[in-house]
């Protein structure tokens, strides 16, 4: 497994193949037919679903529904809302239960909000069947996988933060984040010979693989390349056309949050600015 310039056993690789040249009624958060109080957030009757994200430049959790619903080829509506300065982005309350992205609105709940990427993802799945496996082994490892992306891989999120648009010397990981690509070698490998390939579950692309898609990113921006089946994965998902067409138009956003530029780059050396 190769980290970045450097593999599990310390030792530099000799090149590095990846770089190349809304009125809110609060209780229940139902907002009136989504007339919002900034008067510019409403949503659109001409889909059924709107979906709300962040920068696609940076955000990891926004992706996931988006690439879901590109790939199944759901019509939805998307509001893009760029990212200030700050951990906590108080515009976000005036669409968003939590205030954080992303949140989808469905006109046949009466624009009920659907919030945080799993919950909206499950809900698809409930009119959509084919964002999950239809073999029933298939459909629980799927959702175990989507449920530890969820919840775990800290070191990975913390030391490889998202940006589609640089490639950036990792340098020398940490025993977390060796561990946390130890485990997803392990676990992608599983799924690959279990089910067949050539997503995590099987033949179809579904709510797996659209979890681990932002790891398809953040390996290629960190240069790490993951061993056997696990890497060819990620190199697929990576190719994927929904996430392609994300990480594209991630790299065309003018907008930068300095905030979260820092946060990845932390005095690493840019090896290459993809979107120049």
């Amino acid at each position: 497994m190769l980290l970045g310039r450097f593999n599990l056993h310390g030792k530099p690789p000799l090149s590095d193949p990846s770089i190349s040249s809304c009125r809110v009624k609060r209780r229940g958060y139902l907002f009136s037919d989504i007339g919002l109080t900034s008067g510019t957030h409403r949503l659109h009757d001409t889909m059924a679903y709107t979906l709300y994200i962040g920068n696609k430049r940076y955000s990891s959790w926004s992706m996931r529904p988006w690439v879901l619903l590109k790939a199944l080829d759901i019509p939805f509506d998307e509001k893009l809302q760029l990212f200030k300065p700050g951990q906590r982005q108080p515009d976000f309350l005036a669409f968003s239960p939590s205030g954080k992205v992303p949140c989808l609105y469905d006109a046949e709940l009466k624009h009920l909000a659907v919030w945080d990427s799993l919950a909206i993802c499950e809900y698809l799945a409930e009119k959509h069947p084919a964002a999950w496996p239809r073999d029933p082994v298939a459909r629980a490892f799927a959702r175990s996988a989507a449920s530890e992306m969820h919840s775990s891989f800290a070191a990975i999120r913390d030391e490889c933060s998202m940006n589609v648009g640089l490639r950036i010397e990792l340098g020398e990981p940490s025993d977390g984040l060796r561990r946390d690509l130890e485990r997803l070698t392990a676990l992608f490998g599983e799924g690959i010979q279990r089910f067949g390939g050539p997503f995590l579950a099987g033949s179809s692309f579904t709510v797996a693989d659209a979890f681990y898609a932002p790891i398809a990113s953040r390996v290629k921006t960190f240069g790490i390349r993951l061993d056997g089946p696990a890497g060819e994965y990620l190199d697929r998902l990576y190719e994927h056309p929904a996430v392609q067409a994300w990480i594209q138009e991630g790299i065309a956003e003018a907008a930068r949050e300095p905030g979260h530029e820092e946060d990845c780059v932390r005095g690493r050396r840019i090896l290459q600015d993809l979107c120049k």
